[in-house]
This record gives structure tokens, sequence and C-alpha cells, in this order.
């Protein structure tokens, strides 16, 4: 059974999760972000832990105390929560599991097929304790398929990899965050929501199921259309898009700064020329509409990278605001987080336990009620 919390988190009254239990069987980071989701919006939440933790406490960068268990990792995933340790291998382990999910509400587990059932942590036994349990489990490769999945090893099967080269011919690239666990927790937390939703009209628990994969692939968005519908392969264009120019491409600026255009109307085109003094280009036959840009896209890209290094980044960039042209900065992630915009979504540091903030989750906002001041810091290993 849930117990008082001793250190609660300020009051926040009015959040629209307050009062839902939440228990986190998951680990690394897709179930933890949705976890520390939950918990932002007021869910209790109690993550279980085995004996030697979260395996993301031990994953440090060379900046970080050797000897710490809250990593810069793992509190990437891990505000709002409280943390306690049970070994599921022993009966002792799983009879405490029993007692706590029988007043839960939402599980967040993220065992191979089979292994919760090895652990009597499973839907089936959880449920039948429990029938209004909403339980929501994270697979590779979906329930039929026992193979582990590794955000990586899915950026390089499900054509993220590819795409994401420089060019054609270079070398595939990672993504520098995992995008795929990330992707997989927005459809978890679509899916419990739908699950709780659907609790409120028949007072029924569900078992809800995401796999890597799967939101791997209902991800590749339009570059999936582009093979379904024309059946050619798309291929990498380093930040260029397949079918806006100029739109993600960098520029080099005479005063070093980096920049991107995001230049999806013919309209903006036409405002980019006369900003860069260079009309003609707007009347020339190969890029005057967006599909003649596309096809003469070299031809294009060379003209704009010669002309904005002959120019002042930072003068270039407030008159394409000034005239609602989209373009931006090269931001490095400390500039960006640093940004005056950035700082409604960082949670402010614990004086006690964590004294470092955070970054939120919830990212949406509502009139309906309030966004929470600040949740528990990230927990320390308890005691096993």
């Amino acid at each position: 059974m849930f117990e008082p919390d001793i250190n609660p988190p300020p009051a926040a009254p009015g959040l629209p999760l307050a009062g839902l239990r939440v228990l986190e069987l998951a680990s690394v980071l897709a179930g933890p972000q949705v976890g520390q989701f939950l918990a932002e919006l007021g869910a209790e939440v109690l993550k279980i832990e085995a004996p030697a933790g979260d395996v993301t406490r031990t994953w440090r960068t060379p900046a970080e105390d050797p000897a710490t268990t809250i990593t810069a990792y793992f509190s990437s995933a891990n505000w709002g929560k409280r943390s306690q340790i049970l070994d599921l291998t022993t009966c002792a382990g799983q009879a405490t599991l029993h007692q706590l999910a029988a007043t839960t509400d939402v599980v967040l587990a993220s065992y191979k097929p089979g292994d919760a059932q090895k652990l009597r942590a499973d839907y089936a036994t959880l449920a039948a304790l429990n029938p209004r349990l909403i339980y929501g489990h994270i697979t590779g490769y979906g329930p039929a398929e026992t193979r582990a999945g590794y955000d990586a090893v899915l950026q390089a099967e499900a054509g993220f990899m590819h795409l994401n080269a420089a060019g054609p011919g270079q070398a595939p690239q990672k993504m520098p965050v995992a995008l795929i666990d990330l992707l997989t927790a927005h459809q978890l937390k679509e899916g419990l929501l739908t699950a709780l939703f659907r609790r409120e009209r028949t007072g029924q628990g569900a078992l809800v199921e995401v796999s890597l994969l799967d939101s791997a692939l209902a991800s590749l968005a339009n570059q999936a259309a582009t093979f379904l519908v024309t059946g050619q392969e798309p291929q990498p264009l380093g930040s260029g898009h397949p079918s806006i120019v100029p739109y993600g491409t960098v520029y080099t600026a005479q005063d070093g700064v980096r920049l991107l255009l995001a230049v999806g109307a013919d309209r903006q085109f036409r405002q980019l020329c006369q900003v860069l003094e260079r009309p003609q280009w707007a009347q020339d036959a190969r890029f005057q509409r967006n599909p003649d840009r596309v096809k003469h896209r070299a031809a294009l890209e060379a003209l704009l990278q010669q002309r904005i290094a002959e120019v002042s980044g930072a003068a270039l960039l407030a008159e394409l605001e000034r005239l609602a042209v989209p373009a931006g900065a090269v931001r490095t992630v400390a500039e960006a987080l640093m940004h005056p915009l950035a700082q409604a979504m960082l949670l402010p540091a614990a004086p006690i336990g964590f004294p470092h903030p955070g970054l939120r989750t919830v990212a949406f906002r509502s009139s309906a009620w309030p966004v929470a001041a600040s949740v528990l810091p990230p927990p320390a290993l308890p005691p096993g």
C-alpha cells in the first residue's frame, strides 16, 4: 500500500492527475519519462527498483561525481517520484508488489516478453488483484518477440540513421538523444490517457502495449508516405527537406552566426530574396516556385551559401523575423536552455538532495489547471 510521503513537494491544488497512483516498474528512459510526466501532472509515482537500482544511475559523464546515484541521465526522467527497492525474484518482493498493485491506478513496465510473468508482475496477475488497473507495457518489438529493444538499434532498423546521414553515400548517424525511447514514451502516454478516459466510462482497467519498433515506424511520417505513395526510397539530405527548399540547410554568415531557413511558401522566398538584395532570384525560372527550387536544389543552395556568408547573420535573422520569414540561429544546448523563452520549462533545483534544475516533460499548458511549481527531486538510491 502507498505510504504517506514524508517530504511532499509544495502543494499545487488543482493538478489534473492528483490522487492518481502510479507504480513504475520500468527502467532507463521510455517508461520513466512517462512516470515523470504523470508526476508533473499531480500523480503520486512510486518507482520500484531492483537492488542494484535503475541502470541509468551508473551512466555518468566524466564531469559527474563518480559516487553519485543521481546521475544526469537518471535525473532526465525521474523527477517527482519516490523510490523503493524490491527484489522481485523473491517471494517477499512479489508479495509487496502485489500489495502495492492492489491500490494502484497505473503500472508502467518495460520487461522483455515473458519476463514479467516470471516475476509475477504481469498484467494478468496484477489485474486479478485490481480489475481497475491500467498496465502500460513497453517492449522492443511487440509481445510476441523476445528480443530486447535498444534505442540505437531501433534508430538503425527503422530507417532513422539512414535518413540522418549528411547525404547520399555518407555514413548513417544516430540522433544525439534516445529518440525512439522518447517517441515510445509519447505513444504510451497517449495510450494510458485513453485507457483512463475509458475507465471513467466503464470502470474497467486495461492492458496498453507499445513497442519501440511500432513507435519508430509511426514517426517516419512524410518519409514513410513518400515510399508508400511513390515507391521511391527516401534519400538522406543532411538537414535538408525532401520536398521544400530552402528548408533545414545550415548557413554560416559573415559574423560567424550559423542559421537555418525554413521557407515553405513562395511568398516567403520572395521576401528572403529582397532581404538578401537578390530580388532577381525570385524571378529566375529555376526558383520561382517550390517544385522548381526542389528540382534545382544544388544551384540555389550554392547561391544562398555564398550570399549569406557576405552578410551579418544577426541582422539577417532580425529582418527575417520582422517579415515573418521562418529562420533561426543554430544554438548549443546551453544556449537553448538559457534562452528567456526556455525558463518556464525548467524545474527549480531542490535545496536538499539534488541542487540542480531539471527539465519538464509536460510542455502543454491549460487555463483549467496550474503548472506544478516544483516536484520532488530525483530520488537517491534507497537502501536495499
